[in-house]
């Protein structure tokens, strides 16, 4: 029952910080016994790291998807537009592994 920092973001995302205070159950100097409680929450503005990715990648989507388009109107560019259909769906798999990632640190307590 070691006591950290925790750093919370406005989308509920968390991680640990710094080691604050040794328990009275671990006796050895600069160790841990491994259960971590929060000894103080910094607040952030802003969103996390993660929701930073997540908004990079849908923007990358949406002007992939925005070409596509273009390209339709134009004609003549078949073999683009399924590399970047394949592209987009690629994406989709990593924002989705990403906002599940998000989602299970958020239902996770400190």
């Amino acid at each position: 029952m070691c006591y950290f920092d925790q750093t919370r973001w406005v989308c509920g995302y968390w991680k640990w910080g710094n080691f604050r205070q040794q328990c009275n159950k671990e006796y050895r100097t600069g160790e841990t016994c491994g259960l971590k409680l929060v000894y103080d929450t910094v607040l952030m503005q802003g969103q996390c790291k993660i929701c930073d990715q997540m908004q990079k990648k849908e923007r990358r989507v949406n002007k992939m998807s925005d070409d596509i388009q273009r390209w339709q109107r134009e004609g003549n560019r078949r073999a683009t537009i399924e590399k970047t259909q394949q592209d987009i769906y690629d994406i989709q798999i990593q924002i989705n592994d990403l906002w599940s990632s998000h989602e299970e640190k958020k239902r996770s307590t400190a």
